[in-house]
């Protein structure tokens, strides 16, 4: 085999030495990120858990609407970061779009899992969900920055799915009811357009509410825009300007779109069922804010590179960097967990409701409690994630 080029050789060099560094306040931030989904999605009683740990009922907003967004918004960052990784290791375009293909139908069907564990029942399956709506965004978004990866695009994509999906939402009338506003309340829990198509394409035996889905289809427009500022901030840490700058400008665009979010909400209500437009801008910001929080504690108050104490420092993330290398397989863990531990019976209950029933025998404090339990429930799904962390096994789906 003869030996390669000289440019061949050079410009590879030159992919190298752009290959993006890991930013361990991602991998903490997604470590929290996961074990707070993890917890508000296993209240002992849902009913009378802390109003903090509850999603809102239909519009406003608790710090548990946060979860997901924020979720999304670093699948967005990360795309921008594993895609350029690959790229400098020579990758070429093509071969990263089977690899988007692939694993973006790897997540929807560990989502259908999921979703159908343990009956597996054809007739009652979900086929919306968390990971199926994390599986379409990060394969647009992804496409997206394999076929332009600047900044302007993405800025216009984004204003363009939040203003579509607030003109579809306000302006278009929804079949059987009317206009929003005129003939029937705006954004009705049934009467609107994401419920009346979600229910037109599957019967309520499929949909997670039986009139909607959370996830809905139409919903996936904003949604994108998540996504997409999850890009663009990833695409802005990956400048060259200072860590301490970078996380001023974060922090600074956060409580931009927390402010924008809230001025929009009169308007178009925040609503994390239905993903609204106000409610993408505002867990934006608070997702930004967490982000320059997380840098500012990780990458700048932590000791400076090549200080002998870094890596003791790091050891204080620990808990969090578990869960955040291996997130996936964390969430598909705890919901496969509370399937199975929800379907056993233990005299007149399931499992988790002797278990919850067992500790408020001992904590008279029903919300409580119930927090005692889900945080019992992280602690064991935090187990067999840190034996894979133990041994730096981290699942690459």
């Amino acid at each position: 085999m003869s030996a390669p080029s000289t440019s061949t050789a050079d410009n590879a060099a030159t992919r190298l030495k752009t290959k993006p560094a890991r930013m361990l306040s991602l991998d903490v931030l997604r470590g929290l990120d996961i074990g707070f989904m993890i917890l508000v999605n296993n209240n002992g009683d849902g009913s009378r858990a802390y109003w903090a740990l509850k999603h809102a009922d239909w519009n406003g907003f608790t710090p548990t609407d946060l979860v997901f967004p924020t979720f999304l918004f670093l699948v967005g960052i990360s795309t921008v970061f594993s895609t350029e990784s690959r790229l400098a290791q020579g990758e070429s375009k093509q071969s990263l779009f089977m690899h988007t293909l692939r694993r973006a139908v790897i997540i929807f069907l560990l989502g259908l899992l999921v979703n159908s564990f343990p009956h597996f029942n054809l007739h009652t399956l979900r086929y919306y969900g968390v990971l199926p709506r994390i599986a379409i965004c990060y394969f647009i978004v992804a496409c997206l920055y394999l076929v332009s990866p600047g900044w302007r695009d993405k800025v216009a994509l984004a204003i363009l799915a939040l203003g579509s999906y607030f003109v579809l939402m306000r302006f278009v009338p929804v079949p059987g009811y009317g206009m929003p506003g005129r003939d029937i309340p705006f954004l009705d829990r049934d009467a609107n357009l994401v419920a009346w198509l979600d229910r037109h394409i599957f019967s309520a035996s499929h949909l997670y509410e039986h009139t909607r889905d959370p996830e809905g289809l139409i919903s996936t427009i904003p949604s994108l825009g998540t996504a997409l500022l999850g890009m663009l901030t990833g695409i802005w840490l990956r400048t060259q300007r200072s860590v301490a700058e970078k996380a001023r400008w974060i922090a600074f665009s956060g409580l931009t779109c927390v402010l924008l979010g809230a001025a929009w909400n009169p308007w178009f209500p925040l609503n994390k069922k239905l993903w609204t437009s106000s409610f993408v801008l505002f867990a934006g910001g608070w997702s930004l804010l967490l982000l320059a929080l997380s840098i500012w504690l990780v990458d700048i108050v932590r000791a400076p590179e090549g200080s002998p104490d870094r890596a003791q420092r790091s050891k204080l993330f620990t808990p969090f960097l578990v869960f955040g290398t291996n997130a996936i397989v964390a969430y598909v863990f705890s919901e496969l967990l509370a399937g199975a531990i929800g379907n056993i019976a233990v005299g007149t209950d399931n499992l988790q409701q002797w278990l919850y029933h067992a500790i408020l025998a001992v904590v008279p404090d029903p919300a409580f409690a119930s927090l005692l339990y889900s945080l019992g429930f992280v602690a064991v799904c935090w187990i067999p994630v840190y034996l894979l962390y133990r041994k730096r096994i981290y699942i690459k789906i």
